[in-house]
């Protein structure tokens, strides 16, 4: 029996450490982003995963409207948002 717990415990621990470094901060990270896009609003100028910086110009359940320096609008889903970097 002790024999048996002396062979799980450092992957007990190991399994601990991973959790703690690697999947509880990914997990608060992606909680973060979500939260982010979920409080955008018209008038936020944003960057996309693309790298395109915009305005917001109108929004909707899953997409958002952006207004480039040219005028032109695009559509993007909530989710191609990487950052607000003005709000």
């Amino acid at each position: 029996m002790t024999e048996m717990l002396g062979t799980l415990g450092p992957l007990i621990l190991m399994f601990v450490l991973f959790y703690f470094l690697l999947i509880r901060p990914q997990q608060k990270r992606q909680k973060a982003v979500q939260k982010m896009q979920n409080e955008l609003k018209k008038g936020d100028k944003v960057v996309t995963i693309g790298g395109l910086h915009g305005i917001v110009d109108a929004i909707d359940e899953g997409k958002i409207v952006l207004k480039c320096g040219d005028g032109s609008r695009l559509t993007y889903d909530r989710a191609a948002v990487r950052e607000v970097t003005e709000a």
